[in-house]
C-alpha cells in the first residue's frame, strides 16, 4: 500500500476501477482495508474491497486486502508525513516481502514510501531496493524501465560525496553482469547491447577532469568487449540522451542516481517503472514518490503504477520462458 497518507492508496484504487485489470491479475493489497475503504468513499470510487487474513481464500475481480498490523487507531491524515504512516508502510512492505519469499505471490509491486518517516533503527534503509537486497541477501541492480528506455545504476541512494570511491572495477563488473543477465532473462533480449556513461564531465577528457574513466570504467568495458559482449562507452552523459544516442542500445548504465534518473524521468515520467534486477523474485514500483503535495486532491496519475503491474507480469513470464529454454538446451 505504501505510505497511506501519500498517493499510494489513491493510485491503487484508481487502477482497479478498470475491471479489465482483473483479466490479468489476481490482486492482494498488503495494508489496511479500513484506510482503503476511506479512500474509496473519499473519491466515490466503484472499486470493491474485501478484507482477508491467513486463512481466507483470495478471490478474483476484487481488491483482496491482507490486513497488516493494528490499524484501528490510525488517523488517516492525507498529505501528511508522520512516524505512524511511515511505520504502517514498513509493516506492509515487510509482510508482503515475507509472503513473496515463501512463493505465495508471483510479483511484488510497491507503492511509494516516504523515506524520512519510514527510516528508523528497525528499518535503516534509504529505500525499497536496499531493504530487499538485505532481506534476500542477493546483489541487486536498480533499473528504470519504460517502453523504449532502460537505465540502470552503478550507485543508488548515496550522497554525491561518496560516489567517486564507489566507482570501482569490481562494482562496475557486478552491475554490468546483473544488467546483461536481466536483459536476457527478464526482457527476452538474446544479445543485449549496453551503453556505459562516464562519471565526470566529458568522461573526464582523458584525465583532465577526473581519472575514474581511465582507472575503472574503460578497462571494464574493454574486458567485456574482449569477451565479445556488446558493451560500449564510456559516453559523456551530458549529450548522450539529448542526441538520441540511447536509442541505439538496449540499456544504459549510469554511474549515479541523478545521472540516470533525470534523463529517464524527463523522457518517460508517468509511464516509467522502477525494477529491482538481480533478485530471484520479481519486484517493481512506479517511478514517483508519495507526492504528499497532491495527495487527497484527486490529481494523482495511476499510469506508472499500472505499468509497474504489467512490467512485473511480463518479467515473471519472461523468466519462465527463459528457464524453460535453458533447461531444454541443457
Amino acid at each position: 500500500m505504501g505510505n497511506p497518507n501519500g498517493i499510494g492508496p489513491e493510485i491503487i484504487i484508481k487502477t482497479f476501477e478498470d475491471k479489465r485489470m482483473y483479466d490479468f491479475f489476481t490482486v492482494i493489497v498488503f495494508g489496511s482495508s479500513q484506510i482503503l475503504h476511506k479512500v474509496v468513499n473519499y473519491y466515490k470510487s466503484p472499486t470493491k474491497i474485501r478484507s482477508i487474513g491467513d486463512d481466507n481464500k483470495v478471490l478474483n475481480h476484487t481488491l483482496n486486502v491482507f490486513e497488516v498490523g493494528d490499524h484501528q487507531e490510525f488517523q488517516w491524515q492525507v498529505g501528511q508525513s508522520n512516524t505512524e504512516s511511515g511505520r504502517m508502510a514498513v509493516l506492509a512492505l515487510e509482510e508482503a516481502t515475507h509472503v513473496l519469499n515463501h512463493n505465495k505471490i508471483h510479483c511484488l509491486v510497491t507503492a511509494p514510501i516516504d523515506k524520512q518517516s519510514s527510516y528508523s533503527e528497525d528499518f535503516p534503509y534509504a529505500g525499497h531496493t536496499e531493504y530487499l537486497k538485505d532481506f534476500f541477501n542477493q546483489e541487486t541492480l536498480m533499473m528504470m524501465v519504460s517502453e523504449n528506455l532502460k537505465v540502470a545504476l552503478v550507485t543508488e541512494h548515496v550522497s554525491l560525496s561518496e560516489i567517486p570511491q564507489l566507482i570501482t572495477k569490481e562494482r562496475i563488473h557486478q552491475k554490468l553482469d546483473l544488467l546483461l543477465q536481466s536483459l536476457k532473462q527478464d526482457f527476452a533480449i538474446h544479445r543485449p547491447k549496453v551503453a556505459v556513461l562516464g562519471l565526470n564531465p566529458h568522461s573526464g577528457d582523458n584525465g583532465v577532469m577526473g581519472s575514474e574513466e581511465i582507472d575503472a570504467i574503460s578497462p571494464v568495458i574493454k574486458e567485456y568487449r574482449n569477451n565479445e559482449a556488446f558493451v560500449f562507452g564510456p559516453f559523456s552523459a551530458d549529450g548522450f540522451f539529448a542526441s538520441g544516442k540511447h536509442r541505439q542500445y538496449d540499456a544504459t548504465l549510469a554511474m549515479f542516481h541523478d545521472q540516470g534518473l533525470i534523463p529517464f524521468k524527463a523522457l518517460s515520467f508517468g509511464s516509467g517503472v522502477n525494477f529491482t534486477a538481480g533478485l530471484d523474485k520479481v519486484r517493481t514500483s512506479p517511478d514517483h514518490g508519495t507526492a504528499f503535495d497532491i495527495a487527497g486532491k484527486n490529481k494523482a496519475n495511476a499510469n506508472s503504477f499500472r505499468e509497474a503491474l504489467f512490467i512485473g507480469r511480463q518479467v515473471y513470464h519472461n523468466r519462465l520462458d527463459y528457464l524453460s529454454m535453458k533447461s531444454n538446451s541443457d
